[in-house]
């Protein structure tokens, strides 16, 4: 078995999952340690730009449409009118840039803790950041558990939960304190959204946080699949849970943005909420 050169390949390796993934590339092109984590970019030879945090893949330039497009637009697109949201991390801004794509969307706050993951994106990922300017757009850095815990009230349509996974700066969105936080915040029929990791190697966590958003209050839940391919195996899933209502359907309106997007669709949103029968039994 041949070793891979560090010098010119990264590799994340899962601890007690037995596997581990690796990226070849050209260079590092800058490092820094913020605050809260080390954000590393690198160039890539087929993936593009690569942004590591505390040596864990975040997001590449080839594939980061998957995950940002699956983690706003079931939930837009289920809200009948969605006007007010908030998104909780998501610092590289894709997510924001997909939210905003959304003419019903009033304001588009995003609430991440460290600035030096804007600041990456916008110098490595232009294309993510091009709708850092909408004028309904809010940039913030800060606690977003803080904020959740003093919104008003009843105020937010729609929260993504954009997160890195449950440690560090993470850790506290995965409980029932933030979900009952998020509950408050949100007028009947919003949607709370929420990485939930990989259907293959965090069935534990997946279901402890859907009861926990249950033992919170909230009325119904739908979990999402997708593939994403820089991931612990290449397997991903988000989960909507909602506010007094349930998940019946999502607006026609998905065919108005199909030019514009890569991934997302009626037919891909219908397919990730089919979940396979061995997550059916590890979520029962």
């Amino acid at each position: 078995m041949s070793q891979l050169d560090p010098n010119s390949w990264f590799t994340e390796i899962h601890q007690g999952c037995g596997s581990a993934f690796s990226l070849q590339i050209k260079s590092k092109l800058e490092e820094v340690q913020s605050p809260f984590q080390k954000v590393t970019m690198y160039d890539t030879t087929d993936f593009g730009k690569f942004m590591v945090i505390d040596d864990c893949t975040m997001v590449t330039t080839r594939e980061n449409f998957i995950y940002h497009e699956m983690m706003s637009h079931p939930a837009l697109f289920t809200h009948p009118a969605p006007e007010n949201v908030v998104i909780i991390g998501g610092g590289d801004c894709g997510t924001l840039k997909e939210v905003l794509r959304h003419p019903t969307v009033k304001s588009a706050q995003q609430i991440d803790i460290d600035e030096v993951v804007t600041q990456m994106s916008l110098k490595y990922f232009p294309e993510l950041c091009e709708r850092n300017q909408d004028p309904r757009a809010d940039v913030m850095f800060d606690d977003g558990i803080k904020f959740m815990a003093e919104v008003a009230e009843s105020s937010l349509d729609v929260i993504i939960v954009d997160s890195t996974d449950p440690i560090g700066p993470g850790e506290g969105l995965f409980n029932h304190a933030f979900y009952k936080n998020c509950l408050r915040a949100l007028r009947t029929g919003g949607i709370l959204v929420q990485q939930s990791e990989s259907p293959i190697l965090h069935q534990k966590l997946m279901k402890e946080m859907r009861d926990a958003m249950l033992d919170s209050g909230f009325a119904a839940l739908q979990t999402l699949t997708f593939p994403q391919p820089i991931y612990p195996s290449g397997y991903w899933s988000c989960t909507l849970a909602r506010k007094g209502a349930s998940f019946n359907g999502f607006r026609d309106e998905i065919k108005t943005l199909d030019s514009e997007l890569a991934y997302y669709s009626a037919d891909i949103h219908k397919g990730a909420a089919a979940l396979p029968n061995f997550l059916k039994k590890a979520l029962a």
